[in-house]
Formats: structure tokens, C-alpha cells, sequence
């Protein structure tokens, strides 16, 4: 499956489950609380998007003042990026997800998953010649 049959298919199930939760859920609390519900969750969403923001900024910046660079609390940051976008996001199914990418212990996992299976190419400068690289060419000048 390709990125792009992928992302096709999460547009369509989420939307389509995301209808499907709030109808039951308004179902059996109504509709009005149902909303405020859904509003609830994004303040206090966002509300705890901006501890857990604040929080790998600071990692970020004591790695940097250390001499590190900072690819895990970039990586969290990214997290957090999706997490506020899922919060914002009417629906819980959505809101499940931000929820549980803002728990630092996940996302902390997450991130050194990825960073596992992360395959970043490197050059192999072992095998240096002797001779200079020189590109030799004619030039010639137009006034």
C-alpha cells in the first residue's frame, strides 16, 4: 500500500467513524452535552498542549546548551504538532489519539521507535584518494 492509498483511505474511515461516535455518543448523553463535550475536550486539550509544548522546549534548548542536537525533542515536538491538530478536531476518536501522543511516556516511546527504524544514509569517507578533485574545463571570456 502506498502513502497516498494510505492517507486516501484514513480520509475516508476517519470522517466516516468520527459521525459514527458522536451520533452514539449524542445518543445516549444528547445532543447539546455531546458538544460540549467535543469543546471541552479541545480547551482542555490545548490547554495541556501548551504544558507538554513548553516542556520539550526547554528539553530542546538544555540539549542544545549542551552540545547535542536536539532530534528527540524535535520529534516530540512534531508529535505534539499532530496531537494539537487531532485535538482540534471535532470528534473523540481523534481526540483519543491527540490525548494519548500528549502522555509523555508514549510519546517518548513513539519517538524512539521511529527513530529505530529510521534508515538515514550516510558517506563513506574511508576511501580518499590521494589525487585532488579537479575538474578540468576550458573557459573562456565574452566582454
Amino acid at each position: 500500500m502506498t502513502i497516498f492509498q494510505f492517507l486516501l483511505l484514513l480520509f475516508i474511515i476517519v470522517p466516516i467513524l468520527e459521525i459514527y461516535l458522536l451520533i452514539t455518543v449524542g445518543s445516549v448523553i444528547g445532543g447539546f452535552t455531546t458538544i460540549l463535550l467535543v469543546i471541552f475536550t479541545a480547551i482542555f486539550g490545548t490547554y495541556l498542549l501548551r504544558i507538554q509544548g513548553v516542556a520539550t522546549l526547554k528539553k530542546a534548548q538544555t540539549s542544545l546548551n549542551q552540545g547535542q542536537a536536539p532530534a528527540e525533542a524535535l520529534l516530540e515536538g512534531v508529535l505534539l504538532l499532530i496531537s494539537g491538530v487531532l485535538l482540534l478536531t471535532p470528534g473523540f476518536a481523534t481526540d483519543a489519539v491527540g490525548f494519548t501522543c500528549l502522555i509523555p511516556p508514549i510519546r517518548r516511546k513513539l519517538v524512539s521507535m521511529f527513530i529505530k527504524n529510521i534508515k538515514i544514509p550516510t558517506h563513506n569517507h574511508t576511501q580518499q584518494s590521494s589525487e585532488p578533485n579537479v575538474i578540468e574545463g576550458e573557459c573562456r571570456r565574452d566582454d
